[in-house]
C-alpha cells in the first residue's frame, strides 16, 4: 500500500503555481482541469498540465479531469495520458459504470502509447447524493481504483447541508466511506478539503477527526495545509514505540502459548497486535517515500 496522506490541489492553468506545488512535500499533487479552470481555458490548460508532468518533482502527480457528463472529459483523457502521469482523479462519480468506462479508456490509451498496463491510478471522488447511495457498487466496480475520495463541497451543495466548522453533519457520510471501503477490500479513503483557510484551529481538528475515523489522508487546497496533514496522518514516535513493544511482547507470549497479555497496563490480544502491525507497516510506507 502506498499511503497518500496529503493530496494538494493546484489549478492546472497556472504554470508557475503548478511547478511550485509539485515540490512542496505533499504526497500527491492534483493538477486541476475541472472546477479551478474557467471554461474558456479548459482546452488550452491541457498542454500546461502535460508539460508539468515532464518536470522533476517530489510529489506524485495526479490530474483531475472534467466529469464524464461534460464535453471535455474524453479530450482531457486523450491529452494527459502520457509518461509522467501517476493518476487520474475522476469527479462526480455516480455509478460503477462511470469507473468502468474510464478504466477501459485508460487501458486502451496505455496500450496505444506503450505505457505500463494498469500503471495509472484511478481515484474516484464521490460528491453527490446519487454517488453516495451507490457507493457500495462503485467501490466493487472491479476497476484499478484502489481508494475513493469524499468531496464535501459539492456534496453539501447537492443535499442542501450547511457545512459547519464542527463538521458534525458530515460524520455519518464520512463513516460510510470508511466502512464501505473496508468492506470492498479497498484502501482507506481520502477525506475532503477544508475551505475556511483563516480557521486554523478548525482545520487541524478536521484533520484529526479524519484520521480518527479511519481515513488514510486528506485533500488540501493551500500549501500551508500540507505540513499539518502529513504530520497528523503519520504515526507519532510514541505510537510507534508502543506498537513495537506490543508486537515484541506478544511474540514472546505467543511462544509460551499465551494470546492475551498486558503491555504498559493495556490489554493486548490478536486484534490489538494486528493494529500495531498495520501502524508499523504504514510508517514503513511513508518513510520509503522520503517525504517529511
Amino acid at each position: 500500500m502506498t499511503v497518500l496522506r496529503s493530496m494538494l490541489f493546484a489549478p492546472g492553468n497556472h504554470a508557475r503555481r503548478v511547478e511550485k506545488c509539485l515540490t512542496l512535500g505533499a504526497d500527491a499533487v492534483i493538477l486541476d482541469l475541472e472546477d479551478a479552470v474557467a471554461v474558456a481555458e479548459k482546452v488550452p490548460t491541457r498542454a500546461t498540465v502535460v508539460a508539468a508532468l515532464q518536470r522533476p518533482r517530489t510529489s506524485a502527480a495526479y490530474v483531475r479531469i472534467n466529469a464524464l457528463g461534460t464535453e471535455w472529459a474524453w479530450g482531457d483523457l486523450v491529452a494527459i495520458v502520457q509518461p509522467g502521469l501517476d493518476g487520474i482523479v475522476l469527479p462526480k462519480v455516480e455509478s460503477a459504470a462511470d469507473l468502468q468506462k474510464v478504466d477501459w479508456a485508460l487501458g486502451c490509451l496505455e496500450r496505444e502509447r506503450g505505457l505500463p498496463p494498469g500503471g495509472i491510478d484511478l481515484l474516484p471522488i464521490v460528491e453527490t447524493a446519487a454517488g453516495f447511495t451507490a457507493i457500495a457498487p462503485i467501490l466493487r466496480s472491479g476497476t484499478r481504483a484502489k481508494r475513493v475520495a469524499f468531496g464535501a463541497g459539492d456534496f453539501t451543495l447537492d443535499l442542501g447541508l450547511s457545512w459547519s466548522s464542527a463538521e458534525t453533519e458530515l460524520l455519518p457520510y464520512r463513516s460510510t466511506f470508511v466502512v464501505e471501503s473496508r468492506a470492498a477490500g479497498l484502501e482507506p479513503p481520502i477525506d475532503t478539503v477544508w475551505i475556511d483557510l483563516p480557521d486554523r484551529d478548525g482545520f487541524e481538528q478536521s484533520v484529526r477527526t479524519a484520521r480518527a475515523l479511519g481515513f488514510q489522508g486528506k485533500c488540501a487546497i493551500h500549501p500551508d495545509q500540507v505540513e499539518v496533514i502529513n504530520r497528523t496522518f503519520r504515526p507519532s514516535g510514541a505510537e510507534l514505540d508502543y506498537a513495537r513493544k506490543v508486537v515484541e511482547a506478544f511474540a514472546a507470549a505467543e511462544a509460551g502459548n499465551l494470546a492475551a497479555i498486558r503491555v504498559e497496563g493495556r490489554f493486548v490480544d490478536y486484534p490489538i497486535v494486528d493494529k500495531a502491525r498495520r501502524l508499523i507497516e504504514r510508517e514503513a510506507s511513508i518513510a520509503a517515500r522520503a517525504v517529511p
